[in-house]
């Protein structure tokens, strides 16, 4: 039944080939075509280069060991530069953190501070019980200075 359909699916081309439709391809042995084909003749010199090559010597395989070694040292060293910079970011990040903190607990208690002043309970202290004055306008004198910042009395002021 088989052959009648490989017959059936057999199709001519327009230059005398056939096609298989479906699934009656036939199946080709691999190894006996491998075993009809004539082997190409190796010359001496390729011959002798291929088996230098499966052989290797005792200074290239040394030679391989001492650039492995190399290899894992410069990456372990990699690794622990990477490691080390991950932890100094990590602790800059930290520190980042703590001084925001800080700077905001700084602010909250300055804040605090500075509202339970009151200055007119100050201003009664020191005119009733210290008992300060204002400056009247005879008593405040005016000095040119080269800088912006405060003037020190070394001597008495001159009338």
């Amino acid at each position: 039944m088989a052959a009648v359909q490989r017959t059936e699916n057999r199709r001519r081309t327009a230059d005398n080939r056939y096609y298989v439709q479906g699934n009656t391809a036939r199946k080709l042995d691999v190894a006996r075509e491998m075993e009809r084909r004539p082997r190409p003749k190796v010359s001496n010199r390729t011959r002798k280069n291929r088996e230098k090559a499966k052989h290797m010597s005792a200074g290239y395989v040394l030679y391989l060991s001492l650039a492995l070694v190399v290899t894992g040292f410069i990456l372990i060293n990699y690794i622990s530069l990477q490691s080390d910079i991950t932890n100094s970011v990590q602790n800059i990040s930290r520190l980042e953190k703590e001084l925001n903190d800080l700077k905001l607990a700084n602010d909250e208690e300055y804040t605090r501070i500075t509202s339970n002043v009151d200055l007119e309970e100050i201003k009664r202290i020191a005119i009733q019980e210290l008992g300060m004055q204002y400056a009247e306008e005879g008593q405040i004198v005016s000095f040119a200075s080269e800088s912006n910042d405060y003037v020190k009395q070394i001597a008495d002021i001159p009338d």
